[in-house]
């Protein structure tokens, strides 16, 4: 069994599925944290060397191990050649 057939496995059950949910807006920012760098071809420690931070840092963000505070974000995105763009949406009803 691979991953992905264990994924969609797991998201049947109705409470996996929730937890999933309510974590997509984090697997969101990890993904694009993830292609912002290597667009950019740039290592962990390349991204690191930039920030001034240690690639043990870098990889706990890209993980989603921490919560990043605003800052951290905008010198990443730095790093990595973009600019960090914050926006709000409202929730959809239902």
């Amino acid at each position: 069994m691979n991953l992905q057939s264990l994924k969609e496995r797991a998201l049947q059950n109705e409470d996996v599925r929730k937890e999933y949910d309510a974590l997509e807006s984090e697997f969101a920012l990890i993904n694009q944290l993830l292609e912002m760098r290597k667009a950019a071809g740039l290592t962990q420690e390349q991204v690191a060397a930039v920030m001034h931070t240690k690639k043990s840092n870098i990889s706990r963000l890209e993980k989603g191990g921490v919560a990043p505070k605003i800052d951290t974000l905008k010198r990443y995105a730095d790093a990595c050649g973009y600019d960090l763009n914050l926006t709000f949406q409202a929730r959809s009803a239902g």
